[in-house]
């Protein structure tokens, strides 16, 4: 059975949301599509980083060669994208499903585990349940807390926590779980489920 690709893009705002969610998406997707009737082919999620003045331009390049596209944080211009009740928007051009992740920042910080095999990281911060991730107020001075002492950037840490995230953990944050029903039902409309 020949694989189907499939290409996911990423419109991102910021470091943290090119590095560690264009790896999760790109193991969501292959989580995903695991039960798929077809074989599937996950590629690595392309990325383009704008701000919110350069969104639809970004959509358009990212189009024209993915088959499923993500934003981070954006909020959408009427008239340019379509909305449908599941959340699923489509890209009027290309008609491309467009799926929001929304407010991500506080996603690196769902699974402690990940973190406690980092040495030198202080889990104090981190919330008892994963699910209580939304309610910290500042998600940025908890991760800054919470990574270890090296010298190293922030950033530096993005990919790791990417590679590494327990996926079902990170399924426990209801923004979370909903963009993953989401993108269910993206694929589902794709024909990859």
């Amino acid at each position: 059975m020949t694989p189907r690709s499939l290409v996911p893009g990423l419109i991102a705002e910021g470091e943290a949301a090119e590095s560690f969610l264009g790896i999760v998406i790109s193991r969501q997707l292959r989580e995903l599509t695991w039960m798929s009737p077809h074989v599937v082919d996950v590629e690595a999620t392309e990325v383009v980083t704008c701000g919110r003045d350069r969104v639809v331009a970004a959509m358009q390049e990212l189009a024209a060669d993915c088959h499923l596209l993500f934003t981070h944080n954006v909020e959408w211009e009427r008239g340019k994208i379509g909305g449908r009740a599941d959340g699923v928007r489509y890209h009027s051009h290309y008609l491309v499903p467009v799926v929001s992740l929304g407010d991500t920042d506080a996603w690196l910080l769902a699974d402690p585990g990940v973190w406690a095999k980092l040495e030198g990281s202080d889990l104090s911060r981190l919330p008892a349940r994963p699910r209580d991730v939304a309610r910290i107020a500042d998600p940025g001075e908890v991760l800054a807390a919470t990574v270890p002492r090296r010298g190293k950037p922030l950033r530096d840490y993005f990919q790791y926590i990417g590679r590494n995230i327990d996926l079902g953990v990170l399924a426990q944050v209801p923004a979370y779980a909903d963009w993953v029903a989401e993108t269910r039902n993206a694929l589902k409309g794709l024909g990859y489920l």
